[in-house]
Formats: structure tokens, sequence, C-alpha cells
């Protein structure tokens, strides 16, 4: 949803989730209402993957959906590159970050499969991810992510330069050493949003192209709150921000090489980097910035970008630059989504920074759960009631 920039600050956020909420008359919450009489209603706000996948989970639970959101799928859903990589960005320490990434990555071969049968689109585009490193700094970080990353149950394997490249024969020659995660695909978020809005439609969801003012307009049982980085504006006081990032799309020229069959993540000059492939091409990306809610592309992101990418996988100097683009991503204080009640009537589903199309099947069925009356253990991590009332911290 296309908002004003808003003034941010973490150290003042503060959730007041016991004293306060949309202001109309208490609803029944979901699993107190005694449906002989209607259906139960709920509303979406945010048309993002998130918003999409909630609403058609809703529809397909009994829920009367109503999904608000001016230009459906155009946000940062729309500008994202796809990959889903909760292991291969593990690290010491992140624990909570590795269990939710690990739960939502273990759903997503059924929920895609769920999306192919509904729609008959298939989202995926790769079936592994490559992290690669060009030093010996880098190296050794590949070894404490396999070590820390393994000894909690999942498969990754460290590669030489002989082996790194036997696997991806377009890396640089001076690519040192690569860390394989067989488990961690890749999906074409395009694909996933269209396929999404399709399949919410079929099973009745209502779609407005509206942006909705003030949560207390919306006269719905229950209200998903799911618009991204604008979250805030409809909650004040939700620690919700915006955080830019840019990507670029390039396109295979004939004659040029093909691109990766895998994800390649890497670090170059200190800065992130990865190339997702694409049936024409490869995705690029991305950027990250405190700025706001702008989304003007700058040189210099392009700048960085190509260059990185062209360090890892030389022969993309040879494609078309076929888009740039720029979304806002909705950062938390702690890396982690906000999902669960704000109020009796409102549930939050947001914060989810650079993880949301990683995150849309765990957090769908989260939200049905709190929908529901009841919760989801694998989502406990993203529970908003981690927040402490009185500061906006993380407790």
């Amino acid at each position: 949803m296309t908002v004003a920039a808003l003034p941010w600050g973490c150290e003042q956020a503060a959730i007041e989730i016991a004293a306060r909420g949309a202001s109309s008359p208490r609803r029944l919450g979901a699993h107190e209402y005694r449906g002989e009489e209607r259906m139960r209603t709920v509303a979406v706000v945010g048309g993002g993957a998130i918003g999409l996948a909630v609403a058609w989970r809703a529809a397909t639970r009994g829920w009367s959906v109503t999904l608000f959101d001016p230009a459906v799928g155009s946000g940062a859903s729309w500008v994202a590159g796809g990959m889903l990589a909760p292991l291969s960005e593990g690290w010491p320490g992140e624990d909570r970050a590795l269990e939710f990434g690990a739960a939502s990555l273990a759903r997503w071969p059924e929920f895609a499969e769920e999306i192919r049968r509904a729609t008959d689109v298939d989202v995926f585009v790769a079936d592994a991810t490559v992290l690669v490193a060009l030093d010996a700094a880098d190296a050794a970080d590949l070894h404490t992510i396999a070590d820390w990353v393994g000894a909690r149950g999942h498969e990754l394997r460290l590669l030489d330069r002989a082996g790194v490249r036997a696997l991806e024969p377009s890396l640089a020659r001076t690519v040192r050493a690569g860390l394989l995660a067989p488990a961690e695909p890749a999906i074409d978020n395009r694909k996933l949003v269209t396929a999404l809005r399709q399949a919410a439609e079929q099973v009745g969801v209502e779609l407005r192209a509206e942006t909705v003012e003030s949560l207390d307009q919306l006269p719905h049982d229950q209200i998903v709150l799911a618009a991204g980085a604008a979250s805030a504006r409809l909650w004040p006081g939700l620690p919700v921000r915006p955080v830019k990032g840019e990507i670029l799309r390039l396109r295979r020229r004939p004659g040029s090489p093909p691109p990766p069959a895998r994800v390649i993540r890497a670090r170059v000059h200190g800065r992130p980097v990865y190339l997702v492939p694409r049936a024409d091409g490869i995705v690029v990306g991305a950027t990250q910035y405190e700025a706001g809610f702008d989304t003007a592309v700058t040189v210099a992101g392009v700048r960085d970008l190509i260059a990185d990418a062209e360090a890892i996988v030389p022969g993309i100097g040879e494609y078309e630059l076929a888009e740039a683009s720029a979304g806002s991503r909705p950062g938390s204080p702690d890396n982690l989504p906000l999902i669960g009640r704000l109020s009796d009537r409102v549930v939050a589903a947001t914060g989810h920074g650079r993880n949301g199309m990683l995150a849309v099947p765990l957090t769908a069925d989260a939200v049905l759960a709190v929908l529901a009356g009841s919760a989801l253990p694998e989502a406990e991590a993203a529970d908003t009631q981690r927040l402490s009332l009185s500061t906006g911290g993380i407790r």
C-alpha cells in the first residue's frame, strides 16, 4: 500500500496490545463466534504475497474474505528476488530466526503443490542454493555456518574451489570455496503473486482496490494487518519500518552464457549479493538502505549490484539490463516478523523484512491458527507478545 514516509525510531516504538485496538465495539473473536447466524467475516489489509496467501487460506476455511489494497501485488512482493535461504543465512546466536525460517521452508513444497493444483502455476525456479567465498575470511565463514547450522540438523555441504566450479561452471575463477544448501530452492515471486491472486479469487475473496485510512472504518469480525512497511500507519507504535531494497532483472541475450542453475549468494567488498535464475535470465539483488519510503532506483545501487554480480558470474556482462526496481521491505527490530494478536479484532502479519517470500506459507498457517483461537508452535518466535509493552523492545 502506498503511503507517505513516517518518522521512525525503534527505541520509541511501543505496541499497546492490552490497552488499545480499533475503536469500534468489540466483536467476538473467531474462536468465540457461533456461526449459525452468518458467515464470519475477515478483512485483509494488504495485497502482497502474505496478504493474498492469508486471504486464500481464510476463504478455504469458511471465512468471508475482503482484501483491501489499491494495487494488489505491486509492492515489495513484486520487486523481490524469490530466494528461500534460511539455512545458508544462518549464523551462531540467531537460533530463533533459523527455527522460524526452517519451519517455513519445510512448508514450501506442499504449499507450492497446492498453488499448482489450484492455478496450474509452478512457482519454483531453482532447487538449491550455493553460498560462495572470494577470500579466506569468507571461506572461514562458510565453515562457521556449516558447523552451526549442521549441528541443528540441517544439511549443508562444504565445497572446495574445484568442487564449487564443477557444480556451477559459470562462476568466476576467483571463487575459492562454496557451501551447498541442497534444500534451499527459489521461487518466481511474480508468478507467486499472480497465482495467489488467481487462487484467492477462485475461492470467493473480494479484492477491493482501496486504501484503508483507518482500521476503524472496517466492520468485519476480524482484521488481518498485512500492509508490509505501511503497517505502522494503521497501527501507530507498531515497530515496523521501511527498508529500501534495489534489485535488477537481467535478460539473457542470444549467444550469451546460460545463467547458473542454482541460487548463488556471496559477499563482495562486504556487500551481500545474490543471483537467482529465471527462465529468461537472472535476478540480481539486493541493496539495503534505511531510506524511508523512497523507492527511486539509484545509480550507485545499480553500479554496485552489477559490479558485485560480475565478480561472481562474469558472463552476465553480456546480458541485457531489462529492469531496475526498488521496494520497501517491512523491517522489525529483531529481524523477525510480527504475527499475532494486537487486539480482539486485529491480527498482525507483517515485519517480514528480507524474508517475506520465505515466510509466506508459515505466516498464512499461523494467522489462520490465531483466527481459530489457537497458536502455531512453529511460529512462536514471531509472536507479537515477545514485544515489551512498556518500551516497544524485544523481550
